[in-house]
């Protein structure tokens, strides 16, 4: 689509590391509100994050291109942008082209500005509750900008309506007050812009997306219409008779159908599809070999008991002792801290460590990255690991922070279990698994004794090593988690 003359099209910028589109989370702007210069307009997820996305250009809101939960490929219109004043732009795109020749962050700070081929528009498929008889609403061919909000709407966060866009946005006034809704006064049976439906709580919104319910086709029994948690799972209830797909979406069961009744279907979208096809990749090309052995870990629990004590404002957490233990093992057999280069026949060992920390959130498994961690302390391992777990989790960790990794450490042990046997992190050679660490019968100095024990598991490329590097690297990690003093003796 192209701006029509006085108005500029902010295309959807290159989001960095191969990205190539770009899911719509929440408009944080509706169609007639005026926006400043890097005003944040929308929050999108890519594969690898959540990001907030600021528009370079200033003026009026007319036309938002996409609704919640729809993906947009990047170099497409994002939004589109007409100048206060009205006036006439002889180069709609000077500026945005300015700020690619600059490399200027005014677009998206820490991101490329670049423009990637276009890609098919395409829907998340979805489950909505059908909607009571009524007049049909005009179609909507999506080839021309939305309309202009009329008197009526409400400003604040809102996007366009769509056929079923599962549009969300915030429900309160400038007075912090719930809106009401008036269903016999849509706008849709008047020719004007859909209302959104009036949802709050971020729960709420997470809970919808999760069990494919269209939003707007609920009514809400909150305080002024406020769509709550039980409107959503009265929906899931309702008989599947009265279930309807949205258009666009497959003849087959999607979202979450009602308990006992037929399959669950998720589609594979977002991380949880690029998870699905690195970790194919992965199995795919490396041949990954698994080995493991017992350690008693009694040593590394007095030490760091020890350490905290001396230091209890900065503490050190278990993890970062393993880790500071894994940058040991790899200084010792660097072999482990490879890839292998198919197209090349080669295989290159990084001069720095740059160590990755799987971590399970509620977006899935990421593996965020220490970049050159051979560099710090044992107590700035522990900083890092603490703040970088925790951005992880909340999904604010930048794409940039998610990719490059050389060697993976995965602590599987907080979720109870004693051994695994991962899949590489591709394109890395080598990951570290750690079990659970609990009291177990062992042998010390021919006496039987309780000791805190866990396993320990190599998974590793055999293309990159032998089993000869690789048992010694464990073997040395798990000679320093018993006898910590070998790290000190290894420094």
């Amino acid at each position: 689509m192209s701006a029509t003359v006085g108005t500029r099209d902010f295309l959807l910028p290159d989001l960095g590391e191969g990205l190539s589109e770009a899911e719509i989370v929440e408009w944080r702007v509706a169609v007639g509100d005026v926006v400043t210069v890097d005003q944040t307009v929308v929050e999108v997820e890519t594969a690898k994050a959540v990001v907030d996305v600021p528009c370079p250009y200033p003026g009026r809101v007319v036309a938002l291109h996409g609704a919640a939960g729809e993906v947009r490929p990047v170099g497409q219109p994002l939004i589109t942008i007409a100048a206060l004043d009205g006036g006439d732009d002889p180069d709609p795109h000077a500026t945005y082209r300015e700020e690619e020749r600059a490399g200027s962050g005014n677009v998206l700070i820490g991101y490329g500005t670049g423009h990637g081929v276009p890609g098919r528009r395409r829907r998340r498929p979805r489950l909505s509750v059908a909607p009571e008889p009524g007049p049909p609403a005009p179609a909507d061919s999506g080839s021309g900008p939305a309309s202009p909000a009329g008197p009526s709407a409400r400003p604040g966060p809102a996007a366009p309506a769509g056929t079923g866009s599962g549009v969300v946005a915030d429900a309160s006034d400038p007075a912090g007050a719930p809106a009401s809704v008036d269903r016999a006064s849509d706008p849709v049976r008047t020719g004007g812009p859909a209302a959104a439906p009036l949802v709050i709580s971020p729960i709420v919104r997470r809970l919808a997306k999760e069990r494919g319910v269209d939003l707007a086709s609920l009514r809400g029994t909150g305080p002024g219409g406020v769509i709550r948690r039980a409107d959503v799972e009265a929906a899931l209830s309702v008989p599947a008779a009265r279930l309807a797909a949205v258009p666009d979406a497959p003849d087959a069961h999607v979202g979450l159908a009602p308990a006992g009744d037929g399959d669950v279907v998720v589609p594979l979208t977002g991380i949880r599809k690029v998870i699905a096809d690195k970790l194919s990749r992965s199995r795919r090309e490396i041949p990954e070999v698994t080995i493991w052995v017992d350690v008693d870990a009694t040593g590394l629990l007095e030490t760091r008991a020890a350490i905290n004590a001396a230091s209890p404002d900065a503490p050190v957490s278990i993890l970062a002792l393993l880790a500071r233990i894994c940058l040991s093992g790899l200084r010792k057999y660097p072999q482990l801290n490879a890839r292998v280069d198919t197209e090349g026949q080669r295989i290159v060992q990084s001069a720095g460590v740059h160590l990755g920390i799987a971590a399970q959130t509620d977006r899935g498994l990421v593996v965020p990255v220490l970049r050159d961690a051979q560099r710090l302390t044992t107590g700035e391992l522990a900083a890092a690991l603490a703040e970088t777990t925790a951005a992880a989790r909340a999904g604010t960790l930048p794409p940039g922070r998610l990719t490059g990794g050389t060697f993976t450490l995965n602590n599987y042990g907080v979720f109870g279990v004693d051994g695994s046997t991962p899949i590489i992190n591709h394109p890395e050679a080598a990951l570290l698994g750690v079990g659970r660490i609990v009291d177990k019968p062992w042998v010390v100095d021919g006496q039987l004794a309780v000791r805190k024990v866990t396993q320990l598991s190599l998974t590793f490329d055999h293309r990159v090593c032998d089993g000869g590097v690789a048992g010694g690297f464990l073997r040395h990690v798990a000679d320093c988690v018993e006898r910590p003093a070998l790290l000190i003796a290894n420094a």
